[in-house]
């Protein structure tokens, strides 16, 4: 194995803190890259706040990962040492199954695996810990097949909520029809993976409305390409929109009444439900279904192949999400916002460099008072 450093909570309630860390060493199928940045995502705070029930420790979150390939295996022919390359939520699974031989690794029968807090299955993403490690660290392997080409002129801080929000909407607009524009779409929820959603949707042609319940959204969701804006909790605005909809995608990850927003939805509408809540069930109201022909999904995230899709059309039509760049210091303050419902239109991303750096400076300063 060899040796990264990393950024760690060792318990549900526990600060972050610096670890050293071993993952195995590049296989001939394998692409390592030097983490430039890497995303902050809600996902992170609940799997290392164990909300889930799930949590394995050492937790080093980040499924966000943008940076710079510095060695590949012999095998490997689609990646070069020095191209910009980024991994998402998922870094390996079986690759022999049906679902996995046609391009669907999110299908994979034996399951995908998470690029953080996941037990390795097919001996290639192993680490110390015996657990996966994500992007809040130095240095990652994977299979090539897991990693994606980040085009060249894109910014690298905003590559990385791309593979993550941006894919987890790209995937329920393409799978629902509204790829190819005409549809109009509500994107329910403002964080990072809602603005990504107003972007997309509106590129890709469709009259987007933003839903949130904060009203002082609606400029920057504006700006992004919404062309309406409800506030769910004023109900005015929400009868005024009443049957207005043909698709939702609601990214709220929190507790709330998924059917409040049922009424939105013209006749033969669709609302996918993103956002995950474990102890939340939703009770239909059948008639309404029935008569109305109305459908709710789920969409999880996006196979390899989406995710290329997705930062390729981002870099086509410029959709830079908003970020803001952290430092390891600020994670704690960072993961507080996110567990009180962040407010901001932006997307923190951890700057490894600049957090190693300020390692390694800390480091010299105290020999140096040894000394």
């Amino acid at each position: 194995m060899y040796q990264t450093k990393a950024f760690a909570k060792n318990s549900a309630d526990g600060q972050f803190e610096v670890i050293q860390i071993g993952r195995l060493m590049t296989s001939d199928n394998d692409v390592e890259i030097e983490v430039k940045y890497c995303g902050v995502c809600h996902g992170d705070v609940e799997f290392s706040d164990n909300q889930l029930g799930n949590a394995l420790y050492p937790s080093v979150p980040g499924h966000e990962i943008s940076g710079v390939v510095t060695k590949v295996g012999k095998n490997v022919d689609n990646f070069s040492v020095g191209d910009r390359a980024g991994i998402g939520f998922m870094c390996d699974s079986c690759l022999e199954c049906r679902s996995c031989k046609e391009g669907d690794e999110v299908g994979c029968k034996s399951g995908f695996i998470q690029t953080f807090n996941a037990t390795p299955r097919y001996g290639r993403v192993s680490t110390s810990e015996g657990h996966t490690l994500g992007g809040f660290s130095g240095r990652i392997s994977v299979h090539h097949r897991f990693a994606v080409r980040i085009p060249q002129g894109y910014p690298l801080p905003a590559a990385g909520p791309v593979l993550c929000a941006g894919v987890t909407m790209y995937n329920p607009l393409k799978r629902f029809g509204a790829a190819s524009g005409g549809k109009r779409v509500g994107i329910l929820g403002l964080g990072g993976v809602g603005q990504m959603g107003i972007s997309l949707a509106a590129a890709m042609g469709n009259r987007v409305t933003a839903i949130s319940t904060s009203a002082s959204k609606e400029e920057a969701a504006k700006k992004m390409g919404a062309n309406n804006f409800i506030v769910s909790t004023n109900d005015k605005s929400m009868k005024n929109a009443s049957n207005s909809l043909d698709l939702i995608l609601n990214t709220i990850p929190g507790v709330h009444d998924v059917m409040n927003y049922i009424p939105l939805l013209a006749r033969k509408g669709t609302l996918v439900q993103l956002g995950a809540v474990p102890t939340q069930t939703v009770s239909v109201p059948q008639l309404s279904f029935v008569f109305n022909e109305i459908s709710v999904a789920g969409s999880l995230i996006g196979c390899l192949q989406d995710t290329q899709e997705c930062i390729d059309i981002c870099a086509k039509y410029n959709i830079v999400p908003a970020t803001e760049l952290i430092t390891w210091e600020q994670l704690n303050d960072v993961f507080n916002l996110l567990r009180n419902g962040n407010d901001r239109a932006v997307r923190y991303v951890l700057d490894l460099d600049k957090s190693l750096e300020k390692m390694s400076v800390g480091a010299r300063v105290r020999m140096s008072m040894v000394i």
